[in-house]
């Protein structure tokens, strides 16, 4: 049995509800038509030209990313900018594209989850609410932990306190990174933390208030770092890149299971290509 790429979309928005997304995104449906079949889907950070190019070479039907093709209206279509030359592309090969940005972010068991999880914090609660806590049903994930309500960013508890030196080290490990940078004392006591997948900076209000003694995010600012350090807290850096590159992997098993669950012949599989933007020498 052929499925839709309609069909798909409302899988994903069971899974990732679009009500989550902030006002400002352009979260869902980038490109394409809801008719098209979909036999082969593949997962990715950005819809880059050479994600794009590569997804066609190989067949695939709808390339899902986390960050949006389109952020702002289009006045012209100009194939020979970068926006343009992946319009171009993926049209002339009819790929659909679909993004699943801030509401991925927000839903419990998305991205900041699986981030604060795989640090190992616990007692997970929002840095930001998204939607009114007395509206936010509590959900369970696939290995029965208790999920936080819909919200950016999250807030926990460190399974034993160390040192904002220590604590950097063990992210740096857990992430497999070749750098973080962090400002702060390094001899800070932590035992409680807040992380936000992606660029951070504009919860640092949020940060502060929450009684976490250090932040960890990407593209943390300058004076932010300085407010940190007159603050008397820490902040880690590990990029915007390695903070969110896992979700290909982590989204592709999870529709692979729905699907496999649900008797959907799709293919489903995380783009491989990707690679941090940012060289370190």
């Amino acid at each position: 049995m052929a499925h839709t790429l309609s069909d798909i979309i409302d899988i994903i928005d069971r899974l990732i509800p679009p009500s989550l997304a902030e006002d400002w995104d352009n979260s869902g449906l980038q490109l394409g038509d809801p008719s098209w079949s979909v036999a082969k889907i593949w997962v990715a950070l950005d819809p880059t030209l050479e994600v794009v190019e590569a997804a066609c070479s190989q067949d695939v039907d709808l390339l899902i990313t986390h960050h949006p093709l389109i952020f702002k209206s289009l006045k012209a279509i100009d194939f020979h900018t970068p926006l343009g030359a992946v319009l171009s592309v993926a049209i002339r090969h009819n790929l659909a594209i679909f993004s699943a940005h801030t509401n991925l972010d927000s839903v419990p068991g998305g991205l900041n989850d699986i981030l604060a999880q795989r640090l190992g914090f616990v007692d997970l609660e929002p840095l930001a609410v998204g939607v009114p806590i007395e509206s936010a049903k509590r959900r369970g994930d696939p290995m029965g932990q208790s999920l936080p309500p819909p919200g950016i960013g999250r807030v926990g508890s460190l399974a034993r306190a160390m040192s904002l030196k220590s604590l950097a080290r063990a992210v740096k490990a857990e992430m497999g990174l070749e750098s973080v940078k962090f400002a702060g004392d390094p001899n800070l006591p932590v035992n409680k933390a807040a992380v936000c997948t992606g660029s951070g900076s504009s919860l640092m209000s949020d940060f502060f208030a929450s009684g976490a003694q250090v932040y960890i995010s990407g593209d943390i600012r300058y004076h932010d770092a300085r407010d940190v350090e007159a603050a008397n807290r820490g902040v880690i850096d590990i990029g915007h890149f390695s903070s969110e590159h896992f979700m290909a992997q982590n989204l592709a098993l999870r529709l692979g299971s729905i699907f496999s669950e649900s008797g959907i012949e799709v293919a489903v599989q995380a783009c491989e290509i990707e690679t941090d933007p940012f060289i370190i020498i």
